[in-house]
C-alpha cells in the first residue's frame, strides 16, 4: 500500500519536472557548459555601464556654486 503511494507521489514529482524543464532543456545545458545566448547582454555589464551613467551624472552635477570661490592659501 504505501509503495503505490510514494510510488505515484515519486512518478508525479518526476512528471511535473519533465514537463517544467522539457521545453528548456537546450537553454539550461548550455548555460551549464558556460555558453552565453548569442544577442543577450550579460546582466553584469549592463550593471556596469549603469553604474558609470550614475557617477558621471553625480559628478557632473556636483559643480563649485559661483557665490564661493576657490581659494589658495599660502603656507605659513
Amino acid at each position: 500500500m504505501t509503495l503505490a503511494i510514494f510510488g505515484g507521489g515519486l512518478s508525479t514529482a518526476a512528471y511535473a519536472l519533465y514537463a517544467t524543464l522539457a521545453p528548456s532543456l537546450d537553454k539550461i545545458a548550455g548555460a551549464l557548459r558556460g555558453e552565453t545566448a548569442p544577442g543577450r547582454p550579460s546582466p553584469l555589464a549592463s550593471l556596469v555601464r549603469a553604474e558609470r551613467r550614475i557617477a558621471v551624472r553625480r559628478w557632473a552635477g556636483s559643480a563649485v556654486p559661483a557665490g564661493s570661490p576657490l581659494r589658495q592659501r599660502g603656507a605659513a
